[in-house]
C-alpha cells in the first residue's frame, strides 16, 4: 500500500499541517487536526506530534565504490588528497563486486535511516577490470527499494595519465551509468586538464547525459578548470546538465577572477556541489599558518544565482575516516567552516539540503507540496534550527508512501545524588 497520513507536522516554514499520501503522492495538505486519519489504516497513521517534516534528503555526491574501507591497507596520516588517491589505488588492486556491493548496501542503508532517497555516486573507472562500475550499476536495482542511485563514470587517476584511461571511461559509458565524470586538476598538465574537459564533454552529448566533474578541488589558484567547464556548457548549451563538484580553488583565486568565474557559472546554468567533509580536512593540507579553509565561495555563487548543493562525498574512507551517512553532519560542519552559523543561515543550509540537492540530481515532482512524490522525513525536533543542531534522529522515513525507516528517539537518564534526572535533547 503506498498511502499514508502524517498529522501535526511542523513544516520548514513552521507551518502545522497534516499530510495525507494516496497512490503514492501528496494529495493533501491541510493545517493540523483538518486532515481524515480515519480514512487510512491504523499501520497506515503517525502522529508527528509537532515534529519537523521536510521532503526527503538528496546525497548529491558519494563515493559508495569506496565506502567503508578507511584503515585498509593504510591510514591517511598525512589527511591530503594526494595520500588518499594512493591509499585507494593499493586497495582497488584486487577489489571484487561482492566486496564493493556488501560495503556499500550498508552505507546505503545509513542513508536511508537518515532520509535520502536519492544518491549520485561515483564509480572510479581507472580501476582496469571496472569491477567498480560493474559494482556499482549492480547496485542500483539491489537498492531500488529504498534509494534512487545515479552512477558517475569517474576518472579518479585522471584521463590522460596512463593511455588506457580514455577508452575506459568510454567502456564504462556503454555499461549502464547514468553520468560522465572527470578529474581535470589531477592530469600532469594543464593542456591535459583541458582536453579531458573536452573528452568529457564530447562523450556525455554522445550518449545524451549529463556530466558531473570533480574540478579544481585543490588550494592552487592556477587551478582553472572550472572556467573550462563553464565555458563548454555556454558554447554548448548544456549548462542544465552540468555539475562542478569541489570547486575548493576558488577560495583561493583573487578577487578579480573570482568574480568573473562566478559571473561564467551563473551564465552557463552549472550547479556546484561542496562536499564539506572532505573539504574541511583535505584542504589546506600542505599549509603552514595561516590555514586557509578551501572551500568553495558559497555566498557569492549563490548570490549570483548558481544552484549550489552540499554533499558527503565519502563515508569511512581513505579520504575522510569519519561519517555516519548523514546530510545533516555535512551541512553541520559546513555551518561551522564556511561562517554560516546565524540564525538565518539555517534556512540557506535547509535550501542547499533540499530544493538545491533535488535540482542537481534532477529530481521529477520533489518538494512538500500537494502533487509532489510522497515522499518525507519527520526528525525527532520541533524546528529546523534544532533539527541541524542536535543532527535529529528521524523517526519515519516515508517513500512514496511506504515507510523504509522508522527510528524510536532515544532516551537518557543522568544520575545526581539520589535523584534521576530525564535529560531532553530536544531543548
Amino acid at each position: 500500500m503506498s498511502e499514508y497520513i502524517v498529522t501535526s507536522g511542523r513544516t520548514l516554514a513552521g507551518d502545522a499541517v497534516d499530510i495525507e499520501i494516496r497512490a503514492g503522492a501528496i494529495d493533501r495538505i491541510v493545517p493540523a487536526g483538518d486532515g481524515n486519519p480515519e480514512a487510512f489504516p491504523a499501520e497506515r497513521r503517525y502522529d508527528a506530534d509537532g515534529r519537523l517534516v521536510t521532503p526527503p534528503l538528496i546525497e548529491p555526491h558519494v563515493h559508495l565504490d569506496a565506502t567503508g574501507t578507511a584503515g585498509d591497507p593504510s591510514w591517511n596520516d598525512s589527511g591530503t588528497l594526494a595520500e588518499g588517491i594512493e591509499v585507494w589505488a593499493e586497495y582497488k588492486t584486487d577489489i571484487t563486486v561482492d566486496d564493493i556491493v556488501e560495503r556499500a548496501t550498508k552505507t546505503v542503508e545509513w542513508y536511508a535511516s537518515h532520509g535520502v532517497t536519492r544518491i549520485r555516486t561515483h564509480a572510479d573507472t581507472t580501476e582496469p577490470s571496472l569491477t567498480t562500475v560493474e559494482a556499482l550499476v549492480e547496485l542500483k536495482s539491489r537498492v531500488s527499494d529504498l534509494v534512487d542511485l545515479q552512477v558517475v563514470a569517474f576518472p579518479q587517476d585522471g584521463v590522460l595519465t596512463d593511455e588506457s584511461h580514455e577508452d575506459l571511461l568510454r567502456d564504462a559509458v556503454e555499461m549502464g551509468v547514468d553520468l560522465v565524470g572527470g578529474i581535470p586538476h589531477n592530469e600532469y598538465t594543464r593542456e591535459d586538464g583541458v582536453k579531458s574537459v573536452e573528452i568529457a564533454c564530447d562523450l556525455a552529448e554522445r550518449h545524451d547525459l549529463p556530466l558531473d566533474l570533480h574540478i579544481d578541488e585543490t588550494d592552487d589558484p592556477s587551478s582553472r578548470f572550472t572556467e573550462v567547464l563553464a565555458s563548454e556548457a555556454i558554447k554548448r548549451g548544456i549548462g542544465d546538465r552540468v555539475t562542478a563538484s569541489h570547486t575548493t580553488a576558488t577560495h583561493s583565486y583573487n578577487n578579480a577572477y573570482a568574480d568573473k568565474l562566478i559571473s561564467m557559472l551563473a551564465e552557463s546554468g552549472v550547479s556546484v556541489v561542496t562536499n564539506p567533509p572532505d573539504n574541511s580536512v583535505l584542504q589546506g593540507a600542505y599549509d603552514d599558518y595561516p590555514r586557509r579553509r578551501g572551500h568553495t565561495r558559497i555566498d557569492e555563487l549563490r548570490e549570483a544565482g548558481v544552484t549550489v548543493g552540499i554533499g558527503h562525498d565519502s563515508v569511512l574512507d581513505p579520504w575522510y575516516h569519519y561519517g555516519v551517512a548523514d546530510p545533516l553532519d555535512a551541512a553541520f560542519i559546513l555551518a561551522h567552516y564556511a561562517h554560516m552559523a546565524g540564525r538565518g543561515d539555517v534556512e540557506v543550509l535547509w535550501e542547499m539540503l533540499t530544493d538545491a540537492n533535488a535540482e542537481i540530481f534532477g529530481a521529477d515532482e520533489y518538494g512538500l507540496s500537494e502533487g509532489t512524490e510522497g515522499s518525507l522525513v519527520v526528525y525527532d525536533s520541533p524546528d529546523a534550527f534544532n533539527a541541524l543542531r542536535r543532527r535529529a534522529p528521524r523517526t519515519l522515513v516515508l517513500r512514496e508512501g511506504k515507510p523504509i525507516a522508522e527510528t524510536e528517539p532515544s532516551a537518557t537518564t543522568v544520575h545526581r545524588s539520589d535523584e534521576a534526572v530525564d535529560v531532553d535533547y530536544k531543548r
